[in-house]
Formats: C-alpha cells, sequence, structure tokens
C-alpha cells in the first residue's frame, strides 16, 4: 500500500507555515468571531503549537504546565522511573515517551513544532543546537549554555535557523522587569555606576568533595544519555536528580542558575556590554574544579563595565553563599535586606532596589519615592506567562521577549565569572569583540570544554 503523504506537509511547506497559511486563508471567508463558535477563550486546534519537552520532571513539568493550551505532543527523558513517579504520563496521556531526544527528532519530524529544553545545564546546547538545526522553535532554561563559546554559538545558530528562541528566565516578562527600565531610562536615581546582586543560592549542597563510592545505576535511569557531553563519572544519587548544579561537570553554580533572574535587570536598564575587567573570591575549591568537583560554598564576582551609549562605567559585584552587600542606609529604620536574593544600583540621586525576577522595585531614599513622577510606559507589557509569549511569537503573534540574541550575551556575563572562580583574587582582562582574556591567555581554555566523545555541537 503506497503510503500517504504527512499531514504535517502541504506543497512541502513545514505544518506549522501551512497551518498559518491555511487559518489565514480560512479567515477571509469568516466574519464570524471565533469566541462566538467556541466560547470566550476558545484556541482553535489549527492554532495550536505542538510542543515537546526534554528534561520533563523539575522546571520542565513547570514549563509545560504552562504550555497546557497546546498540543503536548511528546515527552522525553533519561529517567522513566522518575517521569513515572511525577504523573508526566498520566498528565499528557497522548504525549509519546522517549529517553533519547534523538530518536525523538527522527521519528517525529515535523509534528513537533517547538521544543522546550530543561534538562541540566551541561547538555543544554548539544541539544539545543540539534532542535534548531532540524527547524524546531526552542524554548531553554537558563543557563542558556554550559560554556561562553555553546553561547555565541547558539546565538549565531538562532540567527541563521530564523527559529523563534527564547531563555526560560520568566521574570523577563514581568511588568516590573519593565517600570524598572522606564525608571531607570527616565533619570530616576540619576547616573547609576554601581550595582550589588546577591542571592540565598546555593540550596543544594556544595563545596564538598566527589563522591567515591561506587553505587549501582537503577535500571530505569540512562546514565550514558543522562553524562550527554560531559566528562566520564559514575552514577551517584549525590549528582541525579536535583544537586547536579553544585557540580562543575554538570552545572554552573549559583551564578550560573540565579543571574539570569537577577543580573537580567540591571544588564537591560543599564545596557551593559561585554565586561571589560572581571575579579572573583570564594571559599576554598576543596577539589579542582573537573570532573564532578563541586563548587566552592561562597562566592563574590566583579564585574567591571566601560561607558556606553551616554551611560557612565559601572561596577557590578555579585554575592552568593551567604554574603550580602551592605544594608542601604537609605532603608527604613529596623528594615533588613531580602535575604532570599535582589538588586541595588546606586545612582547619583537615589537607589533602585527589587527582589529576585525584578519584582517589587522601589526608589530609595523614602523622599524620592515620595516625590517621583514615574513616566508613562514606553515598554510593551507581556499579557501571558513567560512560556505562551515564546508560544504565540512561534505562531507568529508577537516576538518573544528574550531571544537568545539577549540571552546569550547575558548568559557570558553569568560564565564568565564562573571562569574568573579559577583565579580567586586575579584580575581576568576580557576583548569580548574577540571573546578572549587579552592579559592570562592561559584561561581562554574554559571558555569551553572538551566533549565526551561521540558529542558535538555541529
Amino acid at each position: 500500500m503506497k503510503k500517504q503523504p504527512s499531514i504535517s506537509k502541504k506543497n512541502n511547506l513545514p505544518r506549522r507555515e501551512f497551518l498559518k497559511g491555511a487559518a489565514m486563508s480560512a479567515a477571509s471567508f469568516m466574519i464570524v468571531p471565533r469566541y462566538v463558535l467556541g466560547g470566550k477563550g476558545y484556541v482553535a486546534p489549527s492554532d495550536k503549537l505542538n510542543v515537546a519537552g526534554i528534561g520533563v520532571c523539575g522546571m520542565g513539568k513547570a514549563n509545560l504546565a504552562n504550555l497546557k493550551s497546546e498540543n503536548i505532543v511528546a515527552l522525553c527523558d533519561i529517567d522513566e522511573g522518575l517521569v513515572n513517579e511525577r504523573g508526566l504520563r498520566k498528565e499528557y496521556p497522548k504525549a509519546k515517551f522517549y529517553r533519547d531526544y534523538r530518536t525523538m527528532l527522527s521519528e517525529m519530524g515535523d509534528d513537533i513544532d517547538g521544543v522546550v529544553i530543561a534538562t541540566p545545564d551541561h547538555s543544554h546546547a548539544v541539544i539545543t543546537m540539534h532542535c534548531m538545526k532540524e527547524g524546531k522553535h526552542v524554548y531553554v532554561q537558563k543557563p542558556l549554555t554550559f560554556t561562553v563559546k555553546e553561547a555565541r554559538e547558539l546565538a549565531k545558530a538562532a540567527e541563521e535557523t530564523g527559529v523563534v528562541t527564547q531563555m526560560g528566565n520568566q521574570g523577563h516578562s514581568s511588568d516590573d522587569a519593565r517600570k524598572i527600565n522606564e525608571w531607570i531610562w527616565d533619570g530616576a536615581i540619576g547616573d547609576v555606576q554601581e550595582v550589588h546582586v546577591w542571592t540565598n543560592r546555593p540550596i543544594w549542597p556544595q563545596g564538598i568533595p566527589a563522591p567515591t563510592e561506587k553505587v549501582s545505576t537503577p535500571n530505569t535511569l540512562d546514565w550514558d544519555l543522562y553524562l550527554g557531553p560531559a566528562q566520564q563519572v559514575g552514577y551517584h544519587p549525590a549528582y541525579h536528580p536535583f544537586a547536579w548544579r553544585g557540580w562543575a561537570n554538570f552545572g554552573v553554580g549559583a551564578l550560573g542558575d540565579m543571574g539570569a533572574h537577577l543580573i537580567d535587570h540591571p544588564n537591560w536598564a543599564l545596557k551593559l556590554g561585554y565586561p571589560h575587567k572581571i575579579t572573583a573570591s570564594s571559599t576554598p575549591w576543596l577539589t579542582e574544579p573537573i570532573n564532578g568537583a563541586s563548587y566552592p560554598m561562597a562566592t563574590m564576582v566583579t564585574y567591571e563595565f566601560a561607558e556606553r551609549e551616554g551611560m557612565p562605567p559601572v561596577t557590578l559585584t555579585w554575592y552568593d553563599g551567604g554574603l550580602m552587600p551592605p544594608r542601604p542606609e537609605e532603608m527604613e529604620e529596623g528594615e533588613k535586606l531580602n535575604t532570599t536574593g535582589g538588586v541595588i544600583m546606586v545612582g547619583s540621586k537615589g537607589k533602585l532596589m527589587h527582589e529576585t525576577y525584578g519584582a517589587n522595585p522601589r526608589l530609595m531614599p523614602k523622599s524620592l519615592a515620595d516625590s517621583y513622577q514615574a513616566p508613562k510606559p514606553t515598554l510593551k507589557r507581556i499579557a501571558t506567562n513567560h512560556e505562551m509569549n515564546w508560544a504565540n511569537a512561534c505562531k507568529g503573534e508577537g516576538e518573544a521577549t528574550c531571544p537568545f540574541s539577549y540571552a546569550s550575551p547575558l548568559t557570558e556575563k553569568m560564565l564568565l565569572g564562573v571562569v574568573a572562580l579559577r583565579v580567586p583574587g586575579e584580575t581576568l582582562v576580557y576583548d569580548g569583540n574577540k571573546m578572549a582574556f587579552t592579559n592570562k591567555p592561559e584561561m581562554n581554555q574554559y571558555l569551553h570544554r572538551e566533549y565526551r566523545q561521540g558529542w558535538s555541537l555541529t
């Protein structure tokens, strides 16, 4: 029997383009509003995005929950036991299940429009690159990549392929994030030359030696697929499923984790380019930062940025592991800094402080907050959640708020700080145009990593 052409193709057009074109053609014959036909908020099946999730048991589960109005067509995870434990199969009974994302992409082809990638940090880039080259729109959890080179390569591929991209730093879609920009650009606190950023992370084990005992791998877990491009280490529950963030083989520590939620807002508002100097300090490394060693318990990283777009030079300091900046004297008597995390921008006229994700921005001192007249909004507000902003952009409705063109340079800043932790107390001079440390060229090797055999970014 002759095989029938897939419904996902029409005149050799990808499914998503065909559906979009068909919907536009149909609309030309209709004058009845859709909500009359299907009820308020009704979304026709032809308007839904076919979404696959890769890494679905942690943040991926939350991301997919925010995309439930779309078609969740596939779930991919290396840990089938965890998938069952967390009820993913029951939650998405129509979705096909895969362990290997490569098999999923090969078998499902154009039946997938977009992919949500929420694996551990070390495998973000290779999976994302593969998906983009297959023409899939991609939503990737923060941090975008594990290395600086990977961030550059994904941004380049996004431009070349034209797919819709988004990094999962959800605070970037908030109204408060836009208020911060509008206030800074309006001159609410004057010229900003000093920024302090802190977090309560790590909230996972860190500053500990790598485990040495041998542990049997659960038969529901494909450890080789978990490792992906990372260096070979044996399975241990200290690495999977949650605590991988603190291990240098799989995660990028507190700075890589939360910088996307905290550095994001001064980066955006102050239009920060590449830093030209980075200096880090930390509690001691217990072992060399390779092959499973964990990051220090606490770190502090200082970035120096040059003048840009009429703004003065800026020094931005990052604190984690219980370290915090000095308490602003403008705070009310008895008030303490938010211990979970926040940002203070120090200007010539006052200070702006906000919480993690850009939440609850406020001006200090109180007299400034009371007298300041906020400008009319100039930045478009995002009416949906961060994931649906991406999904709508995939369907041609607006633009993604945090595409790789923005997410890549933001990620690079975070990862440069992680590299600087390898030489605590020493200042690295960085040439962003050349993607190179100019005073310590031997540190350039840490702008990327050697992949395990069988894995590649190309």
